[in-house]
């Protein structure tokens, strides 16, 4: 039976449970579900090697690399020349070194898509069960860009990022664009991501059911964007576990239509 919260003028919030009912289509978040979301430690190692390029101090490429975080993902710096020249510009550096950012931008973003097997694997048997797959997820063009190369495409029908929407996360049009390009209406979608953002009730206000996996890489992985209030509905250990508790194995590849 599904579970229905309320909370003072808001609309119920409809905790998605596996009895009698199963998604046409799954939408994933990525960053902190399907691979871990970034560090201090990620995120410095990254202001280093900007630094290093621009010749300014560490600290320098780091505070404005975080200060950066809504014009990479809003589609405000679109590329990512654009991102090197934005920093270059903002660290007083040179323009003749945003070459050497772009670079290292590139370099860095595949790494950040590497998935897990047991994420690959749940993945695998959900498309086996006949549930399509699409990604929405808050990011930057370099990572868009390294998408398409990653294992993890593979798996999905498709992929939508912030960076090329002009929208992050909770917005409503992320959510019902996500879907048409699905081929599936809101009712039939399971939004599946940790939280970051505000992303579940933005799913939920445009009538999908939604599920929370604990962030992947742990609690204390760096979140962004609006976080809003605690989660009220059903949590899950990780996207590991979520063919399971759709009762999709295997042994189970019921085609859904």
């Amino acid at each position: 039976m599904d579970s229905t919260l309320t909370r003072p003028e808001q609309s119920p919030i409809v905790a998605a449970t596996p009895a009698g009912w199963r998604p046409t289509a799954v939408i994933l978040d990525l960053f902190g579900t399907l691979v871990p979301a970034p560090d201090d430690r990620e995120r410095s190692h990254a202001a280093r090697r900007i630094a290093a390029e621009l010749h300014v101090p560490d600290h320098i490429a780091d505070q404005v690399l975080g200060g950066s975080w809504q014009a990479r993902h809003d589609g405000t710096l679109s590329t990512p020349t654009e991102i090197a020249a934005h920093l270059a510009e903002q660290c007083g550096a040179p323009a003749e070194y945003v070459p050497q950012v772009e670079s290292v931008l590139r370099q860095l973003a595949p790494r950040r898509l590497r998935a897990e097997p047991s994420v690959l694997e749940s993945l695998h048997t959900l498309r086996r069960a006949g549930i399509r797959l699409a990604l929405l997820s808050d990011a930057a063009p370099d990572i868009a860009e390294a998408w398409h190369h990653s294992e993890l495409s593979e798996q999905f029908d498709v992929a939508l990022f912030s960076c090329r929407e002009g929208a992050v996360k909770p917005t409503r049009h992320l959510y019902t664009r996500v879907a048409e390009r699905l081929g599936s209406s809101a009712d039939s979608v399971l939004y599946c991501g940790d939280g970051g953002g505000n992303e579940l009730l933005g799913a939920l206000r445009c009538g999908m059911r939604a599920v929370r996996v604990e962030r992947r890489g742990g609690t204390d992985t760096l979140a962004f964007g609006d976080q809003g209030q605690p989660w009220p509905g059903v949590t899950l250990r990780s996207v590991e576990t979520l063919p399971t508790w759709l009762g999709v194995t295997d042994s189970n590849r019921q085609e859904v239509r």
